[in-house]
């Protein structure tokens, strides 16, 4: 093995399945790439959806975004890598997302919110890159109060294994030694790998978590066998409680990765659109609330 950090081995994890993931339009007409859900890929507990939005370049007057909607019974985060962000909601929450920002949106028993461009993007174009991952809430949190945990750029640990190949951005859980600063209203992995070439490294990963590989950028080695991912796609992850990660000497450029992975809930799932409830009876009382304005409204 080339150098790099090295977990003890113990049951080392295979790559059961690479899913590809899938353009289309989402919210007021943005691009996004998705691996799931899909008609391939339900979901992954307990993780609900993941979209990478963008990149796309945008003129002036042309970004958009995802104007006034709803969402209840599970946590919405978002990972912007370029661009800027804007959003306010029904509790009269509002604030701004740029480059390397993460909001961790607990919506438990409901709320209304925008996540729009921000004016200067929307005034002069430019570049907006980033991620959406829904997180489920178990059934005893799906009333809780709304919260948002926001943390800026700047704040987010980073770290890198001994030889510098390989660097990770903590966003939950830990990683290399280094504990995330978001808390987590079940055990949650998610972090941003950046592998260089000849890069290889081999992580503890709780036996009882599950989870996946989304490959954003260049192509990665990843699990016991170094199944290849390409860019735009998820490795859906076997049993295990090591996890290998790499890139071969030969590539020609690094790869970008996201590493999420959970406690899965086994819990009945009810979805519909951004509700995700237990039974369809509390989908029904979802919608009306949401149409009885008791989720509150944005300002105009």
């Amino acid at each position: 093995m080339s150098s790099g950090e090295k977990a003890d081995l113990g049951a080392r994890r295979l790559v059961e399945r690479v899913v590809a993931g899938h353009r289309q339009f989402e919210g007021g007409g943005f691009v996004v790439r998705r691996p799931f859900p899909t008609q391939r890929l339900d979901m992954i507990d307990p993780f609900l959806l993941l979209d990478e939005m963008g990149p796309a370049d945008y003129g002036p007057g042309e970004a958009v975004g995802a104007p006034e909607h709803p969402h209840r019974g599970f946590e919405t985060v978002t990972y912007l890598l370029e661009g800027e962000m804007e959003h306010r909601d029904s509790a009269g929450h509002q604030g701004r997302l740029g480059p390397g920002d993460v909001q961790w949106m607990t919506a438990g028993a409901g709320l209304v919110h925008s996540e729009l461009p921000s004016k200067r993007l929307l005034e002069q174009g430019g570049r907006l890159h980033g991620f959406q991952l829904w997180v489920n809430l178990p059934r005893r949190d799906k009333a809780m109060r709304p919260r948002y945990q926001e943390i800026p750029g700047d704040r987010i640990p980073e770290t890198e294994t001994p030889d510098g190949l390989a660097k990770v951005r903590v966003i939950a859980g830990r990683a290399l030694g280094t504990q995330a600063l978001i808390e987590t209203r079940t055990p949650i992995v998610l972090q941003d790998w950046t592998l260089k070439p000849g890069a290889s490294v081999d992580l503890p990963l709780a036996e009882d978590h599950q989870g996946f590989v989304f490959v954003f950028s260049g192509q990665a080695r990843v699990g016991a066998l170094a199944a290849a991912v390409p860019e735009g796609s998820a490795a859906i992850l076997g049993p295990g409680d090591v996890l290998a990660l790499g890139v071969p000497d030969s590539a020609s450029e690094p790869a970008r990765l996201l590493l999420c992975a959970g406690i899965p809930l086994r819990e009945p799932v009810a979805r519909h659109g951004p509700f995700v409830m237990n039974t369809r009876e509390e989908i029904d009382q979802a919608i009306e609330d949401y149409q009885a304005g008791r989720m509150g409204e944005l300002g105009r």
